[in-house]
């Protein structure tokens, strides 16, 4: 089940809201547990009982490894949790990547490949590990004490509004608001407001261009046959067409994953959660560096806290810092998918970071701030193609179409309706270069309306949603990018 559908908006949706706010205070969990679990085993059922075993075996796990007073029990009992919730992940998400690259290495020495069963991803597996490993990673070093109840944990990991894509909340973040919270009519609305604001971002804005990628693209994944298509449609793109194509995806994906960040955390409001923001206008960063901090928060600071700290971060010399830098990236590329191409993009990241740090970040500053957003703006936009064509050559290929300097026999499938939102999405991408743009961005997201104002704001945001139901209706379904990953 995904937000933007029918299934969601009009059924589960309403019927739940209505049994959470009709149920006494003290139960609410429970009925917020029980939703999450049908919200999840709607699109995955086959692995809902796996996700719930382990589950439990991590909440045992943790609460024994807080309870023993040996140290060293405590560290294994703290491998074995960790080792439960990445096992999981490395099976289902790199099991098949695995066994095809073992095989085409067998290939070349002239092996027999070895056969097996393709594995079935179960969707947002990167999310709720993560989580998973916040609460184990974070209860060990003492930030936070271990839940009491395993219905509270179990609600801290499936909970549906951030369970697929995230963000990826710290239990340390959430755990008060777990055991209790308010839900305040103010709450509700101003997270009706966010949840529209990023279903609108979704359907009227990211599936509309994304539709238009897709046609030159082909879909995300692809077998052989089309793969030899699209070669032959990208070996012959002209400059102009490549270039709008590349435009197109950037603002595709920010639109896509944030709206569905913003109706996560809207969700999230309406019971009294505060999730923390994922992105803060990222293509208005002046530097790679920058970007990163703007772009997907919540996974730059897992990185952080439980991956380039622990690995030295900047304490063991100059040059161990940068490589600690490149490898942080080069697995966060492999974190969002199974595939060389996600490498790549990591790859390249960590090497603009590095580079920043080295002598690229004393440039952009002298440079200015127009010419420095841009340049960012279009280093991110080229290296996103390494990221949404799989084939690493068919990416070489694009991106050498993007500097060919050919101009003729421009395909690009756009019309009206596509050109207007795409000066929709750049507008609304850079408005906050601007000081009133600023100030807009803060009275709709973060400002307490007047209760006049709330009304207005109100109807506003309810004709928006019913808009937004009739252009979903009107074309072809789209999950979320991110719910590969």
């Amino acid at each position: 089940m995904v937000f933007s559908s029918n299934i969601f908006l009009l059924y589960f949706m309403p019927v739940f809201f209505l049994v959470y706010f009709l149920m006494p205070r003290k139960t609410r969990n429970y009925v917020l547990l029980l939703g999450s679990l049908v919200f999840y085993a709607w699109g995955a059922p086959e692995f809902i009982i796996q996700l719930v075993l382990s589950i439990i075996a991590n909440f045992f796990i943790v609460r024994w490894m807080c309870k023993t007073e040996k140290p060293v029990a405590k560290k294994w009992l703290c491998a074995l949790s960790v080792f439960i919730s990445l096992g999981l992940l490395l099976f289902y998400k790199y099991g098949n990547f695995t066994m095809e690259n073992l095989n085409a290495l067998l290939g070349i020495t002239g092996h027999a490949p070895l056969s097996w069963r393709r594995i079935m991803l179960p969707i947002g597996i990167s999310f709720f590990t993560f989580q998973s490993l916040t609460y184990t990673l974070d209860t060990y070093r003492g930030v936070n004490k271990p839940l009491e109840k395993l219905s509270d944990y179990m609600l801290y990991i499936t909970m549906f509004p951030q369970l697929i894509a995230g963000p990826i909340v710290r239990y340390c973040d959430v755990a008060d608001q777990i055991r209790q919270r308010e839900s305040t009519l103010v709450d509700r609305m101003q997270g009706f407001y966010r949840f529209v604001i990023g279903l609108s971002k979704k359907i009227l804005i990211a599936d509309v261009i994304g539709l238009r990628v897709d046609a030159i693209l082909g879909a995300a994944s692809q077998n052989t046959a089309q793969l030899s298509e699209i070669a032959s449609r990208i070996a012959t793109l002209d400059t102009g067409t490549a270039w709008l194509v590349a435009l197109a995806y950037t603002f595709q994906i920010y639109f896509d994953f944030a709206g569905y960040s913003d109706m996560a955390i809207g969700l999230g409001r309406i019971m009294g959660f505060k999730f923390p923001e994922n992105f803060d206008n990222p293509y208005t960063s002046r530097s790679i560096t920058e970007f990163w901090r703007r772009w997907h928060k919540t996974l730059g600071a897992f990185i952080m806290n439980y991956l380039y700290i622990p690995l030295g971060g900047n304490r063991k010399g100059t040059g161990r810092m940068y490589l600690n830098l490149w490898l942080c990236f080069l697995l966060s590329g492999l974190w969002h998918g199974a595939a060389w191409n996600f490498v790549v993009w990591g790859a390249l990241h960590g090497v603009f970071i590095c580079a920043d740090k080295l002598f690229l970040g004393k440039v952009m500053k002298k440079i200015g701030t127009v010419p420095s957003v841009i340049l960012t703006f279009l280093t991110v936009c080229i290296i996103w193609m390494f990221f949404r064509i799989e084939d690493i050559g068919l990416a070489l290929i694009f991106v050498t179409r993007m500097f060919a300097f050919d101009f003729n026999g421009f395909v690009f499938p756009g019309n009206a309706h596509v050109y207007t939102t795409l000066v929709v999405a750049a507008l609304f991408s850079f408005i906050t270069l601007t000081g009133w743009g600023k100030r807009l961005e803060q009275k709709t997201f973060y400002t307490d309306f007047s209760e006049r104002q709330h009304i207005w704001v109100w109807i506003a945001a309810a004709l928006l949603f019913i808009f937004c139901v009739a252009a979903l209706n009107a074309t072809s379904f789209s999950p979320f990018i991110y719910f590969r990953f």
